[in-house]
C-alpha cells in the first residue's frame, strides 16, 4: 500500500471510530504524545484533553470525506498532512461541514497523529 493511501485510510478509520462511538480508544492509540487538536471556537486540546473529550461524545450517524490529498512534509517519509473536506451529521442535528487537516509523523514504524485542525465551511 502506498503512503498516500495508507494515510487517507488511517483518517477514514478515525471517522469510522468516531461514528461507532469508539473515537477515544482510536485516538488514544493513534495520537503522538505531543499531539494537539484545534477545533472551531478557539478550542485547543492536547492529546489527553482530546481523548477525554471523546469518551462521551455522541457518534456520527453519517460522515463523508471528499477531495482528500496528502501533502508530504520534508522528504515525506517521516511526516505528511492529509487535507480534505468533511461532511458529518449526528441524527437530529444539521450537517457539520469543514475543511480538515491532519498532520502525521512516523514514530516507531507507525504513523501517529501530531496535529489536527478543523475550519468550518
Amino acid at each position: 500500500m502506498d503512503q498516500d493511501h495508507e494515510l487517507i485510510e488511517l483518517e477514514q478509520r478515525g471517522w469510522a471510530a468516531l461514528a461507532a462511538g469508539e473515537g477515544a480508544a482510536f485516538y488514544d492509540e493513534v495520537c503522538a504524545d505531543e499531539a494537539l487538536m484545534v477545533f472551531p471556537g478557539g478550542m485547543l486540546l492536547d492529546r489527553q484533553g482530546a481523548v477525554e473529550g471523546l469518551r462521551d461524545a455522541p457518534g456520527w450517524a453519517s460522515w463523508e470525506m471528499a477531495d482528500a490529498r496528502v501533502l508530504p512534509i520534508g522528504d515525506g517519509t517521516t511526516a505528511a498532512a492529509v487535507v480534505y473536506r468533511a461532511t458529518a451529521q449526528r441524527s437530529d442535528e444539521p450537517p457539520y461541514r469543514a475543511l480538515m487537516s491532519s498532520t502525521y509523523v512516523r514514530q516507531g514504524g507507525s504513523w501517529r497523529l501530531a496535529l489536527h485542525q478543523q475550519s468550518p465551511l
